[in-house]
Order: structure tokens, then C-alpha cells, then sequence
């Protein structure tokens, strides 16, 4: 789990496994999708409700790298890879709790826009330093 300065745990559900016993891969995107809008909340004060201001979904990215199934607690470590003027691609590694190897590597990158207009705008500043603070 090293390489992960940010790190949550992400418990499965009974009904995540597929028929063939597998967690599905939704479920890996959700947990990585959590992980990053909880650090955003609980590092940054984003408040998705409020609509000041927005980070939408432009690319997302997942290797599977060893099955996960229920009742498996997944420890999802996320990092930021390239920080651009309107964009991060954040890093994710998704680790069976206990495992040094992680079970799936994704990517997301989130652009930032205006809510009104839909246009990007530049990372704002408390995001970046946060990110630079902490993610690095």
C-alpha cells in the first residue's frame, strides 16, 4: 500500500459479488469514485450540493490485476498523478485489506467546470495546494 498517502477503507456488499462470485467491476469504480470525492470533502471542504464549483468525469481507467469477492474490505489508496491547469488524474490502488499487492490499479481524471457554463476553469487554489500538501 505504499505510494498511497491517502488511504479508506471500502467494505463489499453481499450483492457486489457477480454470478461468478466476483466483486463487479461497477463496484471498483464506485470505490474509487468515493474515495476521491470523500478526500475532496473532508481535505478541500468541496460541497457538492452547494455548486460552486465542480469536478466532472472526462477519463477513468481500471486494471484488474486478481479477483475480489465478497466479504472482502477493500483499502482503496489514492494518489495524484498529472495536475494540470484544469485537470487531475488521480491514482487509485485497490488492496484486499491485509495484501501488499493491490487486486485492481485504476486511473480517473476530473476536469473542472463551471456548473453554469459546463466550461472548464483552472483547479481552484485550495484543491491544488491540498493536493500538492498531501498527494505528492
Amino acid at each position: 500500500m505504499t505510494g498511497y498517502p491517502y488511504r479508506q477503507a471500502f467494505g463489499t456488499r453481499w450483492n457486489d459479488n457477480d454470478q461468478y462470485g466476483h466483486v463487479n467491476n461497477v463496484v471498483h469504480y464506485e470505490a474509487m469514485d468515493t474515495t476521491i470525492n470523500r478526500w475532496l470533502i473532508e481535505r478541500t471542504g468541496l460541497d457538492p450540493r452547494a455548486g460552486t464549483r465542480m469536478a466532472v468525469c472526462a477519463a477513468s481507467s481500471c486494471r484488474y490485476r486478481r479477483p475480489v469477492s465478497y466479504p472482502d474490505t477493500l483499502e482503496v489508496g489514492l494518489r495524484a498523478g498529472r495536475v494540470g491547469t484544469t485537470s487531475i488524474t488521480w491514482e487509485l490502488g485497490l488492496f484486499v485489506a491485509g495484501d501488499p499487492e493491490p487486486a485492481a490499479e485504476g486511473t480517473f481524471t476530473h476536469v473542472f467546470v463551471d456548473p453554469a457554463t459546463g466550461r472548464p476553469v483552472p483547479i481552484p487554489d485550495d484543491v491544488r495546494s491540498a493536493v500538492e500538501r498531501e498527494l505528492r
